[in-house]
């Protein structure tokens, strides 16, 4: 992998998007069932969709639905191929007794659920998630091929523990859970928060992730991951110095990742040029 290519194995994109098809420095088999069943299940889908109706329609929130689940999961399985690929241990599955292969279905699951709690309230919404992913997680495992009932608890347990360590307020205690919070801070991009936006909210948060032209993962020089983050004016500077910095604080990763963020319009003066974590 070179930094022109993304950890899916797709030219360009960077460490955007997971390739099911790419090279990857994991087994992935596991995974590319699981993504399928994900996409597939209505029930998943349904709560994709519900979940996002206290976040934006109630509180003019930035978005916390299928797009950000997606943007969400593809980053955070590019990120563990990257740490891969850097020769990172990973402690989830393996003090389980589980196989490598289940370290990305936990990465895979927990991102796709982390946010479901949201059908409950925008706030504490960590908390919530957890029962109502567990009550998702017995089916799923159940239905999956290559779980026992012993193999399955123990999934989900390191799912659930990932789901609620995406909260700055608890503490990963496994790399997996760190993946998948640092993750849900690489959503930023320009565009992200334009419902917000669009209806007269004009908050640091908002503001700030209008800034953020676009998000890379590559591989990095001295470290695993280079999170580069290109942005268009000084207001970027909150979303990388804040929120990144907040999730990346305690997630276990903080030696693993290098981010650089640069200002690349061109057209003003520019306050800040580049900044880095």
């Amino acid at each position: 992998m070179t930094d022109a290519t993304d950890a899916g194995g797709n030219e360009g994109s960077a460490g955007r998007i997971y390739d099911p098809e790419g090279v990857h420095a994991f087994p992935d088999e596991r995974l590319n069932v699981v993504l399928e069943y994900v996409r597939e299940d209505a029930e998943i889908q349904a709560y994709l969709s519900a979940q996002n109706v206290n976040p934006v329609t109630r509180k003019q929130y930035n978005d916390h639905g299928e797009k950000h689940i997606t943007i969400v999961r593809n980053r955070a399985l590019c990120l563990y191929d990257l740490l891969k690929e850097g020769g990172v241990t990973f402690n989830g599955a393996r003090e389980q007794g589980l196989d490598e292969s289940d370290e990305p279905v936990i990465v895979a699951l927990a991102a796709t659920l982390h946010d479901i709690g949201h059908v409950v309230h925008r706030d504490d919404h960590p908390y919530y998630s957890i029962p109502l992913a567990a009550d998702l997680l017995d089916r799923i495992l159940a239905d999956l091929p290559f779980y026992d009932v012993a193999a399955a608890v123990r999934v989900k347990a390191e799912v659930l523990h990932a789901i609620l360590c995406h909260d700055t307020a608890e503490k990963p205690l496994t790399v997996e859970a760190g993946v998948v919070r640092v993750a849900d801070a690489l959503d930023m991009e320009s565009g992200r928060s334009r419902i917000p936006y669009e209806h007269g909210g004009r908050g640091i948060n908002t503001v700030s992730s209008q800034a953020i032209e676009a998000v890379h993962l590559r591989t990095g020089d001295g470290v695993p991951v280079l999170v580069e983050i290109e942005m268009t004016n000084a207001a970027g500077v909150y979303q990388v110095d804040n929120l990144l910095k907040a999730k990346l604080h305690n997630s276990g990763l903080e030696e693993r990742l290098r981010i650089v963020a640069i200002n690349t319009r061109e057209d003003t003066d520019r306050i800040v040029e580049r900044i880095e974590l």
